[in-house]
C-alpha cells in the first residue's frame, strides 16, 4: 500500500543536487513502482500538480505528474522541443512552501520519458501541463522556480 513521503523544504541541500539517471534495468523493479506509488499518494495528499523524487529525498530523475486523465509517472524525463514562444504565469512548490511568483516558461513541449512499466513514451504538453513538467524537471537538475521567479511574494500558511 502506498504511503505518504515527507517533503524535503528549501533550503535542504539535496535540492540543488543534479539527479542520477535510472538505470534501464530498474525500469520494472518492485522498489521503483513503489516509489512511484508513494510519490503520487503524497503529491496528491499535498495538493501537488507535480512531485519529483529530490523532494523526497531520491537524487533520481523521476517525476510524478498529476493530468486530467489521471496521475503519470515519468522515469527519466527529458524535454526534446520547445516551442519559441513563452508566457508566464504564477508558479508555487511544496518544497518552497508558502512562496509564489512569476515565472516565463515555454508554452508548449514535447517530453520523452519511459512510464512506470518501462515503456519508451512521447508526451506533447502546452499551457499547464507544460508548465508542470518543465518546474519538475528543473527540481531534476537542482533549479526551484524560486530561482527563475519575478515578483516572488511570501503568503502566510495558516
Amino acid at each position: 500500500m502506498a504511503k505518504l513521503l515527507p517533503i524535503i523544504t528549501n533550503p535542504s541541500p539535496i535540492l540543488r543536487k543534479k539527479s542520477e539517471k535510472i538505470d534501464k534495468k530498474e525500469l520494472s523493479s518492485t522498489k521503483l513502482q513503489e516509489l512511484c506509488l508513494d510519490m503520487t499518494k503524497t503529491m496528491k495528499e499535498k495538493d501537488g500538480l507535480g512531485l519529483a523524487a529530490p523532494q523526497v529525498g531520491q537524487n533520481i530523475r523521476l517525476i510524478v505528474i498529476n493530468t486530467q486523465d489521471g496521475p503519470i509517472c515519468l522515469i527519466n524525463p527529458k524535454i526534446t522541443k520547445r516551442s519559441w514562444a513563452k508566457e508566464k504565469g504564477e508558479e508555487g512548490c511544496l518544497s518552497v512552501p508558502g512562496m509564489f511568483g512569476e515565472v516565463k516558461r515555454h508554452k508548449k513541449i514535447d517530453c520523452l520519458y519511459f512510464g512506470a512499466k518501462g515503456k519508451q513514451t512521447k508526451m506533447q504538453a502546452n499551457g499547464l501541463l507544460a508548465r508542470v513538467v518543465q518546474h519538475e524537471i528543473d527540481h531534476l537538475d537542482g533549479i526551484l522556480f524560486i530561482d527563475k521567479a519575478k515578483n516572488v511574494k511570501k503568503v502566510d500558511l495558516v
